[in-house]
């Protein structure tokens, strides 16, 4: 459940945490990142459908299932902790995990091949978190046609392209991002009481999550009549366009007082540069709780983040695929909980 705390001031780009993100955000311009986030204990999970849905491939054969698993990228720590969490799944469920990611968030086109490839090897279930919410959706149904279930994580495919290629609706595992950036920036604007400049860093504007995280941001800051939303700029969930875009967002409107980024690379990126800028007083707000972000929230560099468990999501959608595979019936959807991280939760 969400714990309130009290934003802190960010230090000078001299204190050792500046240091840190400065090192976080060299490592990841060269797309070496590879952290490993913390996570706590399973959490609740809140069945949201009454529908169900059985599997449409055969019973598995006598070998071992082979599920692949097909993520984004190992270069964002958020997607090192879901394969922690379909690791565990394989463990327990005694199957063949084939781990596979494109090399940055953006390379939809290398999740596209990824799925293919599969397709061709015969996998027995495929789950993915996609990259793009419309453009893995015909290769997918070429999977689908193949008796291969998939089992949408993280990202939501979406609905009218699915229908639209004819393809059969799917699990789908993942936080509600909207009520997650929704509660963190409250957690900020709520703390507001003269009129502040804020603006909205974004993710892929085709990706449902980064909608998903917008509106929610914009909600809660119209929740506030002393906050106006000057600015929205995606991007793409990267440090480095996130560090230009900062800069050019704080070029355009330089009294910018709360800055909402929807995933914690982009905030790490914003918060290098309003760090080396001297803007100490931006509240910036994350998304993900990657561990460099709890450390820049403990240190006040960071107002809020949003811990969305993505081991569960790894190991649920691991689960759920190979719970297909042995027939029986899944939930349509499960949505795992999300937690706020501010400076009196990691106390």
């Amino acid at each position: 459940m969400a714990r309130n705390r009290a934003h802190m001031a960010c230090p000078t780009p001299s204190s050792g945490p500046a240091r840190r993100l400065g090192r976080l955000a060299a490592l990841a311009l060269a797309g070496a990142l590879a952290l490993a986030c913390g996570s706590g204990g399973r959490q609740a999970v809140q069945e949201i459908n009454a529908r169900e849905t059985a599997a449409q491939a055969p019973a598995p054969p006598a070998s071992t299932p082979r599920v692949a698993l097909i993520m984004k990228t190992l270069t964002n720590p958020f997607f090192v902790d879901m394969e922690k969490g379909a690791r565990k799944a394989q463990q327990e469920g005694r199957i063949e995990l084939r781990v596979r990611t494109a090399t940055q968030e953006t390379s939809i086109e290398q999740q596209i091949q990824l799925v293919a490839k599969e397709i061709r090897d015969q996998v027995q279930a495929i789950v993915i978190a996609p990259g793009d919410s419309m453009r893995l959706v015909p290769i997918l149904k070429k999977a689908q046609d193949a008796g291969i279930p998939i089992v949408n994580i993280d990202n939501r495919l979406d609905a009218a392209t699915m229908a639209g290629q004819g393809m059969k609706p799917v699990p789908f595992i993942s936080v509600d991002n909207e009520k997650g950036a929704y509660q963190a920036t409250r957690f900020v604007v709520d703390r507001i009481h003269t009129p502040t400049e804020a603006a909205v860093v974004e993710g892929i504007r085709s990706a449902n999550n980064a909608e998903l995280r917008k509106r929610g941001a914009e909600r809660g800051f119209r929740s506030n009549p002393q906050l106006a939303v000057v600015a929205e700029e995606s991007a793409n969930w990267k440090i480095d366009e996130a560090f230009a875009v900062t800069r050019a967002l704080f070029k355009a409107h330089p009294g910018i007082g709360v800055l909402f980024c929807a995933n914690d690379m982009m905030a790490i990126g914003a918060v290098k540069f309003l760090q080396e800028t001297g803007r100490s007083q931006v509240r910036v707000i994350g998304f993900d709780a990657l561990d460099e972000a709890r450390k820049a929230v403990r240190a006040g560099q960071m107002a809020v983040t949003v811990d969305q468990q993505p081991d569960q999501q790894g190991y649920l959608g691991v689960q759920t695929a190979l719970r297909m595979l042995h027939g029986e019936r899944v939930p349509m959807e499960l949505v795992v909980e999300t937690r706020l991280v501010t400076p009196a939760s990691l106390k």
